[in-house]
């Protein structure tokens, strides 16, 4: 996808942006805009294209979403993905599809203040592979037309002083409405093992922990993904309630490590790696977990998660922490010498042990290894 934005700058044919405004509970159009890219000088051309690039920036699985439709969408009539493949082929050529499009849009979005909703429509050659698996930017296969939906706050410039050249002077500056970096956004159809997917789209949130539920439902028909952080949040809760008291230190050590090694294995991979119940499983299984212990797991992920949901490994997992928090302690560690730290009870009394064989500093001074 990235190789694909790099080329917009020559395949862009088409834009249409509005900008929308929201006063006193009413949504308006504020400002209709829509040409051929062509037409676009090239300043402004860039500005566009950073929108763009963007709105297809972040992580897979965690602000970037593929999502499918469900297949009601596709078959009915009035399905949302139907109207999607009607944008896709007008071309946004078609001024009756456009206007009932931010129609949808204004009734589902929800935002308090100005905003702009830039759409544009494109192609891109797909380069064919040599067989030794090369591109050839020379030869296509197919052409993958699409359409991106760029969804971005407009904010009044900050007050302040400035420099008038013509007066030589310091004068207070006028301020301005600018465009922010997109909130959110979607490519339709997706660009799925290099090929067109007309049965999902690729959703776009800048912040993963506050995206818009109701707003890719019910303008895209899509059921939304369980958000990054409700994932973490979810399966932690879901181990510390089934595993009970069985939920020991070396039990989440060995979780954390197993995570990991699953997540280097899959790095090379560009699709998120995704775990579904039986695969959570067979990790507490490799952890020491009982069989009476998986089974409660089981059933509270079936009812918690759902029993075909998947979890992105990445997002329940974190390869660049490992913490051991307590109410007035914190240790973090290195993820890859989780070794140095163990739990052993002295004198009857449970303690966190730390491995001193290095250097040591408190508060950046080095002081004295007790051994």
């Amino acid at each position: 996808m990235m190789k694909l934005l790099k080329k917009y700058g020559l395949e862009l044919k088409y834009k249409k942006c509005d900008l929308f405004r929201f006063l006193e509970g009413q949504k308006e159009v504020f400002v209709e805009d829509g040409f051929p890219f062509k037409m676009t000088n090239e300043e402004e051309m860039f500005k566009y294209v950073d929108i763009f690039r963007k709105t297809m920036s972040g992580t897979l699985g965690k602000n970037l979403m593929n999502m499918e439709f469900p297949m009601e969408e596709e078959t009915n009539d009035d399905g949302k993905q139907k109207f999607m493949m009607k944008l896709v082929d007008s071309g946004l050529q078609d001024d009756a599809l456009l206007d009932e499009f931010y129609d949808m849009v204004i009734k589902t979005y929800e935002y308090t203040g100005n905003y702009l909703i830039v759409l544009i429509h494109t192609a891109y050659d797909i380069p064919s592979i040599t067989a030794d698996g090369i591109e050839n930017e020379d030869a296509s296969d197919y052409v993958y037309n699409f359409i991106l939906c760029s969804i971005c706050p407009v904010k009044l410039s900050k007050a302040g002083l400035c420099y008038n050249p013509e007066n030589n002077s310091i004068e207070d500056c006028d301020r301005d409405w600018i465009v922010q970096a997109p909130a959110n956004g979607f490519l339709f159809p997706a660009f799925n093992d290099r090929n067109t997917d007309i049965h999902s789209l690729l959703y776009y949130a800048k912040n993963a922990d506050e995206v818009d539920i109701d707003f890719s439902y019910n303008l895209l028909g899509c059921t939304f993904p369980i958000p990054a952080k409700e994932q973490k949040e979810t399966f932690h809760a879901l181990v510390e309630e089934s595993l009970g008291k069985t939920c020991d230190y070396e039990m989440v050590k060995n979780l954390h490590e197993n995570l990991n090694e699953m997540i280097e294995e899959n790095r090379e991979n560009p699709e998120p790696l995704e775990l579904d119940k039986e695969d959570v499983k067979k990790i507490l299984s490799s952890c020491g977990v009982s069989e009476e212990k998986i089974d409660v797991f089981e059933e509270k992920f079936t009812e918690n998660i759902g029993e075909d949901q998947k979890l992105v490994a990445d997002n329940i997992a974190n390869l660049r922490k490992f913490e051991v928090r307590t109410p007035n302690v914190t240790i973090q560690v290195n993820p890859d010498r989780t070794d140095l730290v163990n739990t052993q009870i002295i004198d009857g009394v449970p303690c966190i042990v730390i491995e001193c064989s290095d250097e040591v500093e408190v508060n950046g001074i080095r002081v004295a290894n007790p051994m």
